[in-house]
């Protein structure tokens, strides 16, 4: 999907410090190299003109991500990110069951030295930190929690890679192939009004879940971003299914 304008319901909340988005998948977070594409800091510059990227999230991945709307802001906001002070919540889709319900992954990432914007496990790369905890196995995926103590490119996504249960539907990670209905019910059937089938989900199954700070008078401030219809209606169907 295209987009050209600010959603009004992507505004979780915002004080005058910062403002709290709900990124939808497939939208940049902020300008790439070439700058040519709408960025949700474009879209938010249009409406509040003084924007400052304090994180960003994958264009794929959706969910909280927080700009702040001045330099003192952004600073303040900044170096708790740096100083690893800042909670950051994820939740997502892996394909199969995870040998242990709960753990951390902690191994090294840098740019493969190939493929551009491709990352890798590598023993010279940078300190990458990862726990994770299976909220639900349904087999055939699981869904799961992600705390990242590190912000390195694609974290969560190369560190499922490496053990051997990427996030569903990743296309740089995985096999890229979208959820389908029929894929989870033995007896689903198309209507004959319609040829083909439509994925129930078609994009990175990773979303940002949540993610605590501390205002500048010092109060902790907790934000949450619901689950997309996407993930949740394959939730809602795989739970079904595990209930057969």
């Amino acid at each position: 999907m295209i987009y050209t304008r600010l959603q009004a319901n992507w505004i979780l909340t915002e004080t005058n410090d910062w403002i709290a988005v709900n990124k939808p998948s497939g939208l940049l977070s902020v300008p790439d190299r070439e700058g040519k594409e709408v960025s949700l800091k474009s879209l938010l510059r249009e409406k509040y003109n003084d924007i400052y990227t304090v994180h960003r999230l994958d264009r794929d991945t959706s969910g909280l991500i927080v700009f702040a709307k001045n330099e003192a802001a952004h600073k303040h906001l900044s170096l708790q990110f740096e100083a690893r002070q800042i909670r950051k919540i994820y939740q997502g889709l892996v394909t199969g069951s995870l040998l242990q319900t709960k753990g951390s992954i902690n191994a090294p990432i840098a740019e493969h030295p190939a493929q551009n914007g491709t990352m890798i496990i590598h023993r010279k790369g940078k300190e990458s930190l990862t726990d994770y905890e299976v909220l639900n196995d349904f087999g055939i995926y699981s869904f799961v929690q992600f705390r990242i103590h590190t912000g390195r490119t694609h974290q969560i996504r190369v560190h499922m890679k490496d053990t051997g249960h990427p996030v569903v539907s990743d296309a740089i990670y995985g096999d890229g192939k979208p959820v389908l209905v029929s894929s989870l019910k033995p007896k689903f059937k198309l209507s004959r009004h319609i040829e083909e089938e439509r994925p129930i989900l078609n994009r990175l199954a990773l979303h940002s879940f949540q993610l605590s700070f501390n205002d500048k008078d010092g109060q902790k401030v907790e934000l949450e971003a619901p689950l997309p219809k996407d993930i949740r209606a394959t939730l809602q169907q795989l739970n079904k299914r595990k209930n057969r």
